[in-house]
């Protein structure tokens, strides 16, 4: 036994407890492979519902077309007859896709276009007007590859319910986009026509007008003439407007939809709800501080002296702990115990182990019970005082197992049968006879005051006179963090075991409970880990196996 054990003393210093905030891989894959099996399951189950799911949904057509920025750098002398619209800044094209010009004319057309069916037209039209009021185009794509001066190609792409659905929708929307690119040119000779015919009225209104001299007139006559001229230019040239944009080929009818895509669908959800279910595993049990192997414990520096496995409460209704620990069999966990209990406290007789725990509910008088019975089976005899006065069990747990004891003197005569009434009349005790072996002190009525009674100058004396003739004795406590019945024991105990229940105590009350036991100068021993879950794989990583039962060879 250590030195600080022996103290009482235990590390609960800020290195320890930041070698307890570390993320342990080996307990971080512990913590995920818990989890595994539903993570697997809900992506198994989760996959196959996308699955139908995509391939009962309607399938949707892709078609395309690309358009051209056309310039008029090689018009030559083409150029004043024909005008052409500036090129567009790169944004200015999809701005008026989802605008309500464009977009308004292809779901006019869309909707008295007769090629489509009627349920698909609805459909088409319904969506794309959705799109509009939202300012979200999604049924149709407009993708621009240009270089730095605005020249390139624009792919329009858009989907459908059928394959004419989606040609004919991409072909309505270039030619809208034509002609919104056309109008655009057209506007600005429109502006100019409209600036010549201003003219020529101002100038007719001052021909109109006696007061001109001849110079005057002149002059009037041939800007009149020149006006005229430019007008008749603009009118020719509004007959010869081009926008900026050219067609390069009409939609190509697909021919395989590509969507709904029932088996991509169903890998990316699966992959989707893996990655996810592991991250959230490992943020889980990154978060998770509470005891569930040896590895939680290590930073507090005290041994874990057994692995309790859970049993099956019906088990324990039914039959009680003592033998629902048989039948499950829990004696190679017991029998682990035992080996490194006796080991650390040695071959001297009448040694005093208390069992404690840190809350209650965590297991600490099953396993005093259990713990006995394993001890009494190799030949040790065992008595245990339970000295939980506020909630003590063992009665009811040695009942369980046998409802007739037999009482036998343990000092004086006759006297006390409770350790409440022992503690009053220390020099008349009897205990229950639980079974060979095994002899029990039962606490008694539950006492609210139970300080009162431990709080005697001379207990370490009363308990080391009860434990002569036993070879060890153990001393169901209350809970550390509950009551201070423990504390008060524990100076006198020759080691202390904690139980900790795997899941449920968390580091935090353990530290709590270490501090207190430093405080009052408590041999803390070592760890139990109670009620742990896990199959024969697991079972062998602690060192004993259930399946390793022995062989029976019939004889001939």
């Amino acid at each position: 036994m250590s030195a600080y054990q022996k103290s009482g003393e235990v590390p609960v210093g800020s290195s320890h407890l930041e070698k307890e905030m570390e993320i342990d891989l080996g307990s971080l894959w512990q913590g995920i492979r818990r989890r595994l099996v539903w993570v697997l399951l809900t992506a198994g189950v989760l996959g196959v519902g996308v699955y139908f799911w995509s391939k009962f949904q309607p399938p949707a057509y892709e078609a395309s077309s690309s358009l051209v920025t056309a310039g008029n750098t090689n018009l030559n002398n083409l150029r004043e007859a024909l005008v052409t619209a500036s090129l567009l800044p790169e944004g200015a094209l999809q701005e008026a896709l989802q605008g309500p010009i464009v977009l308004g004319e292809v779901l006019k057309k869309i909707r008295l276009d007769a090629s489509i069916p009627g349920k698909a037209r609805e459909d088409m039209a319904l969506k794309l007007q959705k799109e509009l009021s939202d300012r979200k185009l999604e049924t149709i794509k407009l993708s621009p590859r240009l270089d730095l001066s605005g020249n390139g190609v624009y792919t329009v792409s858009a989907r459908g319910p059928t394959p004419q659905a989606a040609a004919r929708l991409v072909d309505t929307t270039v030619s809208a986009l034509l002609n919104w690119d056309q109008n655009r040119a057209l506007r600005g000779v429109q502006r100019a026509e409209r600036s010549l015919r201003a003219q020529l009225a101002e100038i007719d209104r001052q021909l109109a007008s006696d007061q001109n001299t001849r110079l005057e007139r002149d002059t009037l006559i041939a800007a009149r003439a020149t006006a005229q001229r430019n007008l008749a230019q603009a009118r020719i040239q509004a007959e010869g407007i081009t926008g900026s944009l050219e067609l390069v080929a009409p939609a190509v009818v697909p021919l395989r939809p590509v969507a709904p895509k029932p088996l991509r669908n169903a890998i990316l959800a699966t992959m989707l709800t893996l990655f996810l279910g592991v991250g959230v595993a490992a943020l889980r049990t990154i978060l998770d501080r509470t005891v569930r192997s040896e590895d939680d414990l290590l930073a507090f520096g005290l041994p874990t002296l057994g692995t309790i496995p859970r049993l099956q409460r019906r088990d324990i209704v039914f039959n009680g702990i003592v033998r629902a620990a048989r039948e499950a069999g829990l004696y190679e966990a017991v029998g682990f115990l035992r080996v490194n209990l006796l080991s650390r406290l040695g071959s001297r007789s009448g040694q005093y182990v208390m069992i404690s725990s840190t809350v209650p509910g965590e297991g600490k008088s099953s396993l005093t019970a259990t713990l006995a019975d394993g001890l009494a089976t190799s030949g040790q005899k065992v008595l245990i005082i339970d000295a939980d006065l506020r909630r003590g069990t063992q009665e009811e747990v040695w009942d369980k197992y046998e409802r007739e004891h037999t009482w036998v003197q343990l000092v004086g005569v006759e006297g006390a049968r409770t350790f409440r009434e022992a503690l009053i009349r220390p020099e008349n005790v009897q205990v229950m006879q639980a079974e060979p072996n095994v002899y029990v002190l039962p606490a008694g009525p539950g006492l609210h005051d139970s300080l009162g009674l431990l709080n005697r100058p001379d207990l370490n004396q009363i308990l080391r006179q009860w434990g002569q003739g036993f070879d060890v004795v153990l001393v169901d406590s209350a809970p550390l963090l509950a009551l201070a019945d423990g504390l008060v024991l524990g100076k006198y105990m020759d080691a202390v075991l904690l139980v900790t229940e795997s899941g449920k105590t968390s580091i935090q009350s353990v530290r709590q409970a270490l501090r207190r036991a430093q405080g009052a100068r408590v041999p803390i021993l070592g760890f139990i880990i109670n009620k742990i879950n896990f199959s024969n794989s697991e079972a062998r990583l602690y060192g004993y196996n259930y399946a390793y039962s022995p062989r029976n060879k019939e004889v001939r």
